[in-house]
């Protein structure tokens, strides 16, 4: 391989929320509980869903080269950036982007909390598919919007939509939005074409909206592919808004830039609008800088990074079914983020979750975070060096020995 994953980086003093700060009391405070000089009693922090690794060395040198010009004023993405952004998309998925279609923001789950507010009055209703990511709640419910659930069915340990409930909530006529996660985060699906098509056509058919988060969409580990679900059908494209980032890929989330992309133009006018609306002016230079570099320099990275954290999911997996068979993980078809069914243990969520920060000093996101529908559950991010997932799991083993 030509990128090296082992290291293990040091990242305190780089105000690092997955390793420098700890919940107390729903705060986040400063914290050196994870710290190497610890040892073996340090905290193992496994839940935000950053990676551990530097990201393409292309795009550090990039954003050296641009931080050593010194002038940091106001800037506006050229040609040379949307065009970036729209080869990427049609060589990966097939998607021919205008440009205009585009608007950058800083980050998605800003552009979602705008969208909810352009698209849906307060007391509309919004459809999200549970156990989903946290924050897709508390944009909606923010805003003064109310949450409608279509859960996800759990069938033998793999994730399906059910598509009979997601009919009968998207024919009451107050549901004006649905927000799809695609691939999905937390379970780990990557959803196929047909799965796509049957959505779409619910949506279509009731006046819903979709909001497909895509964020996740170029991790996605070998035998499955994902699908934009703006290129299923021409409907689709016109009825959607497809929200996506360089941020998962790349590990660039701290750049806070996003690509938010809207067929329709009447659609995207009114988002812009509200965006507009609410003093946003103009993009972060550097994730300018990174996410054009990553796009034209990054794909041999990528590929290797997937690579490594497959080989991440392959040692989980391995590691469970020969020494916690007791802990059931979810097949994993996308993203980093592995999640596991901890029921077996018997324990609640708010004393697993002592369990596994005291006893085992492993922090994972607990699952009853993502919904209820999750509470059995731990998200686990496995972009990591494997020494420390090993560590992890080995951690997690001589706790629940314990247990027994």
């Amino acid at each position: 391989m030509t990128y090296s994953f082992d290291e293990e980086i040091d990242r305190f003093e780089t105000q690092c929320l997955k390793w420098e700060f700890e919940k107390i009391e729903d705060q986040m405070v400063p914290s050196d509980r994870a710290h190497a000089k610890y040892g073996d009693d340090r905290l193992l922090p496994l839940w935000v869903a950053d990676m551990d690794f530097k990201s393409p060395p292309q795009v550090i040198k990039a954003l050296e080269e641009r931080a050593s010009h010194g002038v940091f004023g106001y800037c506006v993405a050229d040609d040379d950036y949307f065009e970036a952004v729209e080869e990427w998309m049609a060589r990966h998925y097939g998607w021919h982007v205008d440009r205009d279609w585009i608007t950058i923001t800083p980050g998605v789950v800003t552009a979602l909390y705008i969208l909810i507010q352009a698209f849906t009055g307060p007391g509309d209703k919004i459809l999200i598919q549970p156990p989903v990511y946290h924050p897709f709640y508390s944009a909606i419910e923010d805003n003064g919007r109310v949450v409608v659930r279509n859960p996800l069915k759990r069938m033998n340990g793999h994730y399906e939509m059910d598509f009979d409930d997601l009919a009968e909530k998207t024919a009451d006529p107050a549901v004006k939005l649905a927000v799809l996660c695609s691939p999905h985060n937390p379970v780990g699906r990557v959803w196929t074409a047909e799965e796509l098509r049957r959505f779409g056509e619910i949506c279509q058919a009731n006046d819903v909206l979709v909001i497909s988060d895509e964020i996740h969409a170029d991790l996605v580990l070998s035998g499955h592919s994902f699908t934009s679900f703006a290129t299923v059908d021409e409907a689709f494209a016109a009825n959607s808004i497809i929200c996506t980032a360089p941020s998962k890929t790349f590990n660039l989330a701290g750049l806070r830039l996003s690509n938010i992309i809207a067929r329709n133009e009447d659609q995207r006018k009114q988002f812009q609008d509200k965006f507009n609306s609410l003093g946003h002016l103009g993009p972060n230079i550097f994730g300018l800088v990174a996410a054009e570099t990553a796009y034209r320099s990054g794909e041999e990275w990528l590929a290797e990074v997937l690579s490594y954290i497959e080989g991440n999911y392959n040692f989980l997996r391995t590691y469970l079914a020969e020494h916690l068979p007791q802990l059931a993980l979810t097949p994993l078809e996308g993203t980093y983020l592995a999640w596991i069914d901890f029921s077996a243990l018997g324990l609640d969520p708010a004393a697993r979750t002592a369990f596994l920060m005291e006893e085992a000093k492993v922090w994972l996101n607990p699952g009853e975070i993502f919904g209820a529908e999750g509470a059995d559950f731990e998200r686990v991010n496995i972009a990591c060096p494997r020494s420390l997932l090993a560590e992890a799991l080995g951690r997690i083993k001589t706790a629940v020995d314990s247990l027994d």
